[in-house]
Formats: structure tokens, sequence, C-alpha cells
């Protein structure tokens, strides 16, 4: 139990930090962006506002999944982590397809090259966010939680984008110096870059939380170490089925085992009873639901 706290309190300082950090960056990068006059810093910041936004759902998701299972979700409230998750792909979306739109505006106007300013900004960003990546990844595997691990990518788009944000801005900057009018578009060609990336990175989270929100299945070699643990539970001869349906950062199980046909139902109770405690020692297992064949030896 101490544990299962100690994991959701390590997910909510995350999510937390998210939030404060995005605050911060989004602050300084649509500051220096307006002040700069660089379209792809400003389309940036917009990425790091919605980043906060995303830090926010998780942490609101989070803190829904550790409720413990009442009458109504009697397996608990895991898939929560997995919906906070979507909500960030649908934001990240959105804000992408916003960025893509005003990035392709400014290409029917006339635009001067941003200041030195934003190169500073972008360098800073790509330096806080990676870290943030690296540090929210790390955790997200830890304590398999989906949601921190969708944050985790949503900090390493930011990374990509300000990477791309560099290089439009430097670009558009020695333009500007050398006169070239044309390499000025290379900021603006950098926000459309950095748009196309947030779609890309949201789609593909968006499916894989789906995914695990429709009652997911662990593969076969995925249950591998939990078929080991049955199976060596005295008085099991057989499985005729294992099914381990995740729940955000646990599973449940699903098994139907086969005994001696010739003891007590008491006996075949005491059995299934055994197995159930053995796979509730498993971190990730959260409950157990076993039905108790008999055991036939032509089958």
């Amino acid at each position: 139990m101490g544990e299962h706290k100690d994991r959701f309190k390590e997910a909510e300082f995350a999510a937390m930090v998210g939030v404060v950090g995005n605050i911060v960056l989004a602050l300084i990068k649509g500051i220096v962006g307006v002040t700069s006059n660089s379209r792809a810093l400003v389309a940036d910041a917009v990425h790091s506002a919605s980043d906060i936004a995303g830090s926010f759902a998780v942490y609101i998701g989070l803190r829904a999944a550790k409720q413990p299972p009442d009458e109504d979700h009697p397996y608990g409230h895991g898939k929560a982590e997995s919906i906070a998750a979507i909500i960030v792909s649908v934001l990240l979306f959105l804000v992408g397809i916003e960025i893509g739109k005003s990035s392709v505006q400014s290409f029917f106007h006339e635009i001067s090259a941003p200041k030195m300013a934003a190169v500073y900004a972008v360098v800073f960003s790509i330096i806080v966010k990676e870290w943030m990546f690296q540090y929210k990844y790390k955790l997200g595997k830890r304590i398999n939680s989906d949601a921190i691990i969708v944050n985790a990518y949503e900090h390493r788009s930011d990374v990509f984008s300000s990477i791309a944000a560099l290089v439009g801005i430097s670009g558009a900057i020695i333009g500007g110096k050398l006169g070239l009018e044309w390499m000025v578009y290379l900021d603006p060609v950098a926000g459309l870059v950095v748009a196309l990336m947030i779609i890309r990175i949201a789609w593909k989270l968006g499916a894989e939380s789906i995914h695990n929100t429709l009652d997911h299945v662990l593969h076969d070699e995925d249950t591998k170490e939990l078929r080991e643990i049955v199976i060596q539970v005295d008085g099991v001869k057989k499985i005729d089925a294992l099914f381990a349906r995740e729940h955000g950062h646990y599973v449940i199980v699903d098994l139907k085992i086969s005994v001696d046909p010739y003891i007590t139902v008491e006996e075949g109770h005491r059995i299934g009873k055994n197995v159930k405690e053995k796979l509730l020692e498993h971190s990730q297992v959260q409950d157990v639901l076993i039905h108790v064949n008999p055991y036939n030896e032509e089958d």
C-alpha cells in the first residue's frame, strides 16, 4: 500500500514540475517571441502553453486513478490515466493545427527578421525541455504510467519543435544580415515544421492511449511470468485460460485453471485462493478473477 501511495506521489510531483516549467517557458518564449518578432518562437511558446493544460490533465487523471475501487468501479479507476493521456493528445493535435494555420498565413505578408534574443530563448527552452523529458520518461517507465510517458513525449516534441524554431530563426537572422529577403521566411517555415511535428506526435500518442483504454490484454509473451506463478501453485493441473486486462498502471487477471476432479469443493476453492494470493504479490496485478474447472486428461 505504501508503494502504491509513493507511486502517485512521484507522478503528481512530476505533473506539477511540468506545469511550473511550462508556465515559465511559455512566458519567456512568448514575451521574447513578440518583442523579437519571431513567429517560430511564438509558435513554440503556444506549444509550451498547451503543455500546461496537458500537465494539468495528467495531474487530474492521476488524482482520479488513485481512488480505490467502489461499487460503480469495482476494477478501480486506473483507466483515468489513459483518458488523461487521450486529452493531452487531443490538445496537442489542436495546437498543431492552429500553429500551422498561423505559419501559413505569414507567407502572404511582408515580414522582417527576428532579433538575436529569440535564439537565446529557444536554446534555453531546448535544454530545460530535454531535462524534463528524460526525468518524466524514466519515471513513467519505472512506475508504469501511460499519462506520465505521454506527458514526457509532450516535452520531447517541444524539444524537436524548439530545434526546428532555432534553425528557422537563425536562418532568418542570417538572411536579414546578408540582405537575402527570402531567408527571412525561414522563420514561419520553421513554425510550419513545428506544427507538423506536433500533429504527428499527437496522432501517435493518441492512438496508443485509445488502444490501452479499449480493454487491451497483454500478449502471451508478456504474461509468461504470470503463467509461471500460477502453474507452480500446488494443486494446479493446467491453465485453461489467462487474460491480463490493462487498467492504466495495473492489470486485472481473468483466469481459468484445472484441478483434480475428485477433490472436495473446499479443496478446489483453497487452490484457487492460493493462486490469487500469489498473483497479487506481483507488482502489476490489482485483482484476480478465477474459475476452477475439473481436470480432464483427454482435454
